[in-house]
């Protein structure tokens, strides 16, 4: 049997992987430093062309809030009640307070205007009571045809109730219209109703009747306080119209 003597293996190949791989990189030794360059150059614009930029509204990204030259008491005052206020109602104790203090405060409006349409006294709840006039007559079914006007209207007067007083006289004019024939009064007519009569009988009259009429609805059913001025012109104009009342013809229609 013949043995053949085994030469030297054969150097193999790279594999298929280290054929794809690319050689790695010899990280034993930094890469040097890249030569120092020159220095940059700043290029800056020049100057009118910046004050130019400076100038256009569209480059302005800053929003610039304007203020009032000078704020007078009661803004400076709103602003420092909000300062103080905003620190408050951002936190969970003072929102719950505010929606109490709206809610209650909406509650509170709402009592009042019902009270209103009912009409109820609310100022009794509150301190004594107005004092009464002592009258021979229920208010609002007066029959002027059986009322003491003069006696009346001092007795109201005497007991500061202007409101009343400024009624009666109102009442004292209707009579006198009705004695000269110039109305036909009713206790179920409305001023507008006498306005119009009026108007037919006494053109003349019909303009400070009808102020007088709207003096009286203000104060009367508006519930207008009435200061003591207030009342002295009122009273003085019903004293003046009657007066032209006196001096006019009965029952004819009079010229304007």
């Amino acid at each position: 049997m013949l043995l053949l003597a085994a030469g030297p293996a054969p150097a193999q190949g790279p594999t298929a992987w280290n054929r794809l791989a690319p050689p790695r990189a010899d990280t034993s030794v930094a890469a040097p430093l890249p030569p120092p360059s020159a220095p940059a150059v700043v290029r800056r614009p020049a100057a009118a062309r910046l004050r130019e930029l400076r100038g256009q509204h569209d480059l302005q990204y800053v929003e610039v809030r304007e203020e009032p030259a000078q704020a007078s008491f009661w803004q400076r005052l709103l602003r420092w009640l909000w300062r103080q206020l905003t620190p408050a109602m951002s936190s969970q104790g003072g929102k719950k307070a505010w929606d109490v203090f709206f809610y209650g405060l909406m509650a509170a409006a709402l009592v009042f205007a019902v009270l209103k349409l009912l009409q109820v006294d609310i100022t009794r709840a509150f301190g004594r009571a107005p004092r009464g006039l002592p009258l021979a007559y229920e208010v609002g079914q007066e029959n002027i045809h059986e009322l003491n006007f003069g006696e009346a209207i001092a007795q109201a007067e005497a007991a500061g109730n202007r409101r009343l007083a400024l009624r009666l006289g109102y009442l004292q004019l209707l009579k006198q219209l009705t004695d000269r024939d110039f109305i036909s009064w009713q206790p179920d007519k409305t001023n507008q109703t006498y306005l119009r009569e009026l108007a037919a009988s006494y053109p003349a009259g019909r303009l400070a009747f009808a102020e007088l009429t709207r003096q009286f609805d203000y104060s009367w059913y508006g519930e207008l306080p009435l200061s003591a001025d207030l009342y002295q012109q009122a009273r003085a104009a019903q004293q003046q119209l009657a007066q032209q009342l006196a001096a006019a013809a009965p029952g004819r229609a009079q010229p304007a």
